[in-house]
C-alpha cells in the first residue's frame, strides 16, 4: 500500500501569473509616478536623522550644558525677549539634554523667529539659528512648499511608497524563497533587480513602519477632519483638545514678564523629577500669558512625555500624563520618534540612517531597472535616463553646497538663502539632462558632490573649532562620504573606459 505525498507550494506561489503581471505593471507605474518625490524624501528623511546632532554641528563653539538653574532660565528669557525690543508673542525654551547639551531659547514676534544660545548664568552669549538642520528637516516634511499643501503631499508619498512594497511582494512570489539568492557576474540588470528585492525583503519592517508612519503624520489633518466630522459633528477643535492643551483666555493688557521660577518646583515635584525638556509660552508679557512644561523620563519608552500647563496666577490648568494615556494618544504621540528614530540613543539612529540609505536606493534603482527593461526591449528612453540620473545625483550636490554655504557664511546664510541655493543647484543639475549623457551625468555630479561635502569638512573645524566630539563626527562622516562619492565617480570613469576598449 503506497500513499502519495502532495507538496503544497507557498502562497505567494500560488497566485496566478495574470495577477501577478497586473501587480508588476502598477508597481512600475506607482513607482514612477511618486519616483523623485519618494526619492527626495527617503534621501533627505535619512539625513533628518541626525538632526540634532547637526544641530550641535551648525552649535559648534558655543557652551555645553548638562543643566540649567530656573533663575537661569529666567534671566535667559529676559535677555532674549531684549534682544528683539519686546513684544513677544511666543517664547520656546530648549533645556540642555543629553542629546543636545545647549540651552536655547527662541523667541517669535510679528512672526519672525530668532534663537539664542545662553550659558550656564542664564546670559545669551550668541546666536542659536540652524539654517541647515532647519533646512534639510523641512525639506523632509513639506519640500519647502506652503505648509499644508506640502505636509499633504509628503504623505501622499508615505502612501505611495507603502502601497509599492506591498505590491513588489505580491509582484514577485518568489521574492521570501529567494532572500539570500543574488545573481552576481551576469546581466547588470538582473543584479540590480536582485538587490533591489533583496533590500527590499531584509528590512520590510523598516521600510513599513517609516513609510506608514510618514504617511499617517503628513495626513494628520485629513485624519482628524475626518475625525471631527464623525465624532464631533465636524467640529475639529474638538479632535485636537484632545491632544493637545487649550490655550489660555486671551488679555492683551501689558504685564510684567512671567515669573518660570515657581513653575519649575511645581513641576518637579508633580512629574517625580522627571527631565524638563521644553518650556513654551504663550504672550509671556501680557497678562493672559501661560507656561507650558513638558518632562521627559529617560525610560526607552517611545512615549514617555507628560506636560503641564500654568496660567499667570500660578493655577495648573492642564495635566498630561503619559502612563494615563488611552492607547491612541499613546500611538499619536510616538508617531515621530518612530519615525525619525529618535529613542533608543545613538545605534539606533545610525541603523535608522542605513537603512534610510537602502529605501533610497530602493527608489532610485527602482526606475533604473524599469529604464534597463525598456532597453533590453529595443525600447530604450534615453531623455528619461539623463533626467533620472540628473535627478539621483543632483540632491546631493545641492544639499552638500547648501551645507557648504552655511558653514562659510555663518550667520548670513538663513534657510531662504540655502533652499535659493538648493533650487539653483537642483536646476543645473537637471538642465545638464539636455544634452549630456547619464553615465556623465553622474559622474560630474558624484565630483561636485563629493568635493563639496570634502569643503564642508575640512572648513568646518577651521571656522567653527569646537571640543564637542559630535561636532567632529559629523566632520568626519562628511568627509568619508566626501571621499566615497569621488570614488565611486572614479571607478564608473574606469568602467566606461573599459567598456570603450572593448567595443573597440
Amino acid at each position: 500500500m503506497s500513499s502519495t505525498v502532495t507538496q503544497r507550494k507557498p502562497l505567494l506561489s500560488r497566485v496566478p501569473a495574470d495577477f501577478v503581471r497586473a501587480v508588476l505593471k502598477g508597481h512600475s507605474g506607482l513607482g514612477l509616478a511618486f519616483a523623485a518625490a519618494i526619492y527626495l524624501v527617503c534621501l533627505t528623511g535619512s539625513i533628518a536623522v541626525f538632526a540634532h546632532e547637526f544641530q550641535r554641528w551648525e552649535l559648534a563653539g558655543t557652551p555645553r550644558l548638562e543643566t540649567l538653574s530656573p533663575n537661569a532660565v529666567q534671566r535667559a528669557l529676559a535677555g532674549a525677549i531684549e534682544r528683539v525690543g519686546g513684544g513677544v508673542e511666543h517664547a520656546y525654551i530648549t533645556m540642555p539634554s543629553p542629546e543636545l547639551p545647549q540651552a536655547l531659547v527662541a523667541v517669535e514676534k510679528d512672526h519672525v523667529t530668532r534663537t539664542f544660545v545662553a550659558d550656564a548664568n542664564g546670559v545669551i552669549v550668541a546666536s542659536g539659528d540652524t539654517p541647515w538642520t532647519e533646512f534639510i528637516t523641512r525639506l523632509h516634511i513639506n519640500l519647502h512648499l506652503p505648509q499644508s499643501w506640502g505636509v499633504f503631499i509628503v504623505g501622499l508619498t508615505g502612501v505611495a511608497l507603502l502601497s509599492s512594497l506591498i505590491s513588489g511582494i505580491l509582484a514577485h512570489p518568489r521574492i521570501f524563497r529567494d532572500a539570500f539568492h543574488v545573481r552576481m557576474g551576469g546581466s547588470r540588470r538582473l543584479q540590480e533587480a536582485d538587490l533591489h528585492n533583496r533590500l527590499g525583503v531584509w528590512a520590510m519592517p523598516f521600510h513599513v513602519i517609516v513609510s506608514l508612519t510618514g504617511a499617517l503624520l503628513g495626513l494628520t489633518t485629513i485624519i482628524v477632519g475626518v475625525l471631527g466630522i464623525a465624532l464631533f459633528q465636524g467640529d475639529v477643535g474638538k479632535v485636537y483638545a484632545l491632544f493637545i492643551p487649550q490655550t489660555p483666555k486671551d488679555d492683551p493688557r501689558p504685564a510684567p514678564l512671567l515669573d518660570l521660577r515657581p513653575f519649575f518646583a511645581q513641576v518637579e515635584a508633580r512629574s517625580g523629577g522627571a527631565r524638563i525638556d521644553m518650556v513654551m509660552l504663550e504672550h509671556p508679557s501680557e497678562m493672559g500669558g501661560a507656561a507650558l512644561f513638558y518632562t521627559e523620563k529617560d525610560d526607552g519608552r517611545l512615549h514617555n512625555s507628560d506636560s503641564y500647563a500654568f496660567n499667570r496666577a500660578g493655577s495648573l490648568y492642564h495635566t498630561y500624563k503619559a502612563d494615563d494615556a488611552v492607547t491612541g494618544q499613546k500611538v499619536l504621540n510616538s508617531l515621530g520618534k518612530l519615525h525619525f528614530g529618535w529613542f533608543g540613543g545613538g545605534i539606533v539612529k545610525i541603523l535608522y540612517g542605513l537603512l534610510g540609505l537602502a529605501l533610497t536606493y530602493l527608489a532610485a534603482g527602482g526606475v533604473l531597472i524599469w529604464l534597463a527593461r525598456r532597453r533590453d526591449k529595443r525600447n530604450p528612453a534615453p531623455g528619461f535616463e539623463r533626467l533620472w540620473a540628473a535627478t539621483i545625483w543632483g540632491q546631493p550636490v545641492a544639499i552638500g553646497l547648501a551645507a557648504l554655504t552655511v558653514v562659510l557664511a555663518g550667520a548670513a546664510a538663513s534657510k531662504m538663502v540655502l533652499v535659493t541655493i538648493w533650487g539653483i543647484a537642483t536646476l543645473v543639475s537637471l538642465a545638464l539632462a539636455i544634452r549630456t549623457t547619464p553615465d556623465m551625468i553622474a559622474r560630474a555630479l558624484k565630483c561636485v558632490a563629493g568635493l563639496a561635502l570634502i569643503l564642508t569638512a575640512l572648513a568646518h573645524p577651521l571656522l567653527r573649532p569646537s571640543g564637542d566630539p559630535v561636532a567632529w563626527a559629523v566632520d568626519a562622516t562628511l568627509l568619508v562620504c566626501g571621499g566615497l562619492l569621488l570614488r565611486l565617480a572614479k571607478r564608473q570613469q574606469s568602467s566606461s573606459a573599459y567598456e570603450d576598449a572593448v567595443l573597440t
